[in-house]
C-alpha cells in the first residue's frame, strides 16, 4: 500500500512500490523513480460512474498513478490534511478530494437537500475502504467531534468533509450571518447528529443560497 505523508502543509507525497493511487487530475507536481499516468473514466467508477456523476453535477476528474518511487501532489496552495480509514467510509465534496488508495472505493451519495444548499447538486462523493485519503481544505481545516450530547450545526460553505456514523438534516431560513442582521437570500444550515467528525474550513465556498 502506498504511504501518504504530508511535506508542509500544502503538498502531499506518497512513496509508491509497485502500488497505485488515484488523485485529482494535473495535481501531481513532481515525481522520481518510474510513474505511469493513466486518466480515469468517472472519476474511477467506469462508466456508470461517469453517467452518474453527469446526471448529479458532482464533477471529479481522477488519474491513476502508478510506480515505484515518489509522487508530489497539490492543487492551487490548498491546505491538505490526511484521513486514516480503517473499513469505513467519508463523506467529500468532490472539489475537496485531492488523493486516496487505489484499494479504495469511490462513488456518490444521495445526501438529501444538503446539496442543494452547496450549489453541488443532491450527491456527494464518497471513499470507502481501508487505506489513506488527502482532502483539501480552503485554508487549514478544523476537525470538529460530534457526539450524540452535543450535535453540531455547521454554514454549508464552510462544510468539506465528514465521517463517522452521523445523520445530517438541512435546515433553512436561518444561518450565521442571519443572526448579525448580514444575510442575503435565503439562507441554509447543516445539522449533524451522532458520532463522528466533520471537516470544515475557515473560508466560505459559493452557495445558491446566496450570502450565507
Amino acid at each position: 500500500m502506498a504511504t501518504f505523508r504530508l511535506q508542509g502543509s500544502k503538498v502531499l507525497a506518497v512513496d509508491m512500490t509497485g502500488d497505485a493511487v488515484k488523485a485529482k487530475n494535473g495535481s501531481m507536481v513532481a515525481y522520481d523513480g518510474q510513474m505511469s499516468f493513466k486518466k480515469m473514466t468517472g472519476g474511477g467508477e467506469g462508466l456508470r460512474g461517469m453517467v452518474t456523476r453527469r446526471l448529479t453535477g458532482e464533477q471529479m476528474e481522477v488519474m491513476e498513478v502508478r510506480g515505484q518511487g515518489t509522487c508530489w501532489f497539490a492543487d492551487r496552495a490548498s491546505e491538505i490534511n490526511l484521513v486514516n480509514l480503517h473499513g469505513d467510509k467519508l463523506w467529500v465534496e468532490a472539489s475537496n478530494l485531492l488523493c486516496t488508495d487505489a484499494s479504495l472505493r469511490t462513488g456518490t451519495s444521495f445526501t438529501g437537500l444538503r446539496g442543494g444548499a452547496t450549489g453541488n447538486g443532491l450527491f456527494t462523493t464518497t471513499v470507502e475502504g481501508t487505506g489513506q485519503a488527502a482532502i483539501m481544505s480552503d485554508g487549514p481545516a478544523v476537525v470538529l467531534r460530534v457526539s450524540r450530547d452535543y450535535p453540531l450545526s455547521v454554514d454549508p460553505g464552510a462544510y468539506v468533509a465528514h465521517q463517522g456514523n452521523l445523520q445530517q438534516s438541512f435546515q433553512s431560513g436561518v444561518t450565521f450571518r442571519t443572526f448579525l442582521g448580514e444575510g442575503g437570500g435565503e439562507a441554509f444550515q447543516i445539522r449533524f447528529e451522532g458520532e463522528g467528525l466533520v471537516y470544515v474550513q475557515p473560508s466560505e465556498r459559493n452557495t445558491i443560497g446566496g450570502d450565507v
